[in-house]
């Protein structure tokens, strides 16, 4: 990195080098050229300060400044020995000044771009009053007011459309931010939330039963262990998911890759500890089972989840039913129960849920209603659009 550091200002200086060299080679060998070829070779000239415009723009302008006002001032006929049509060509040889200038106010701070315009400013104005006759001088001095004006136009236009894509940047990995950190929260209470609640029911069983009917009691502790590993093999994977920050690191097949999301095929699974806990669950299949993108099975599985969780928190019944209808166009998903409907005042640890059964409907397009029924009970139901019905399913994340 050094080498290329060293290698890179050796190359700038040599750019400056040649710049001089070659402004001295138009005053002293073309003395007889126009103005305007003198301004324009210059002009071109310029082009040799690219590298020290990138490391160090001040001195660059200060060349620019420098190598235009020898031009002017070095060619005969500045004096006044030779038409004044033939050197008011050389005034050309600012445009790379202005540039220059340009690209300061695009890129340096706002107090250095002013001190850079001002400077440059005078140095022009001097140097035109200086060497421009009669009629031409306002012309001349309106022409560099002109440029100057343009290129510092040009460089704060740059520096908004800069600032503008930086805010926005800044905008995007805030709301990228918020969202991930929305869908760990979704995540963690969907899982956690579910057998944190079976657990807690066992747990109370268990303690009831533990002296009078110990099968029982040790069914229910059972019951709590497999949910326990269940639910810490979940807190693993995730907080797996978190850590990793080469999501090629573990190469597939080689046993350190994480575990698949859970999807609709889990469902008997999620019923059957839904059952343990009390609560005895019909799931129903409807339409035409296929694969689904891993997005809408995760969300579909979760929205479930947290439905039967909240029947085993809330409803007070034993059963409530699960409908899931694979449509040509949206995938269908209703939790039903019988119970008492929402808890009065719809406290907080029920409203979480729901708010991420919602965002998790609203990221797929899709549309979530819930409430208590008109005939007694809760429901839950969520659609969940299929943009392409027989797309492969997708990796889950």
């Amino acid at each position: 990195m050094d080498t290329l550091s060293t290698r890179s200002a050796l190359t700038a200086w040599a750019g400056a080098a040649l710049y001089l060299l070659a402004v001295a080679l138009l005053i002293g060998g073309a003395p007889r050229a126009s103005g305007t070829v003198h301004g324009a070779g210059a002009l071109l000239a310029a082009s040799l300060l690219v590298g020290v415009l990138r490391r160090r723009p001040l001195l660059a302008l200060s060349l620019t400044l420098l190598g235009s006002t020898l031009v002017v001032v070095g060619v005969p006929g500045a004096a006044g020995t030779s038409l004044p049509a033939a050197y008011q060509g050389q005034f050309l040889s600012f445009l790379a000044a202005d540039l220059v200038l340009g690209f300061l106010v695009a890129t340096r701070a706002r107090r250095v771009a002013v001190a850079a315009a001002a400077a440059s400013f005078v140095v022009q104005l001097l140097v035109i009053a200086g060497f421009s006759h009669g009629d031409t001088l306002v012309v001349n001095v309106v022409i560099a007011l002109l440029a100057a004006a343009a290129a510092c136009t040009g460089g704060l236009l740059v520096r908004e459309r800069g600032e503008h894509a930086a805010e926005l940047r800044s905008q995007e990995l805030s709301e990228a931010v918020t969202a991930e950190r929305l869908r760990i929260a979704r995540e963690l209470h969907d899982m956690v939330a579910h057998s944190i609640g079976i657990i807690a029911i066992q747990a109370g069983a268990a303690g009831q039963v533990v002296r009078t009917r110990p099968t029982e009691a040790g069914e229910a502790l059972r019951a709590i262990e497999a949910t326990s590993r269940e639910t810490l093999s979940g807190l693993r994977r995730t907080v797996t998911a978190l850590r990793r920050t080469d999501p090629d690191a573990a190469a597939p097949g080689s046993g350190t890759g994480l575990a698949p999301s859970p999807g609709l095929a889990d469902l008997d699974r999620l019923a059957a500890a839904t059952a343990d806990a009390g609560v005895c669950v019909e799931v129903r299949r409807g339409g035409r089972e296929r694969p689904l993108p891993a997005d809408v099975e995760l969300s579909a599985f979760r929205i479930v989840q947290e439905a039967l969780t909240n029947v085993v928190r809330h409803a007070g019944t034993g059963h409530c039913r699960v409908l899931i209808d694979y449509g040509d166009e949206e995938l269908t998903v209703e939790v039903v129960d019988a119970g008492r409907g929402a808890p009065e005042g719809n406290g907080p640890a029920h409203g979480f849920g729901l708010v991420g059964m919602r965002e998790r409907v609203a990221l797929l397009s899709g549309e979530f209603s819930a409430g208590t029924r008109a005939e007694g009970g809760f429901r839950v139901t969520a659609r969940l659009p299929l943009a392409e019905p027989d797309r492969a399913p997708l990796e889950a994340r």
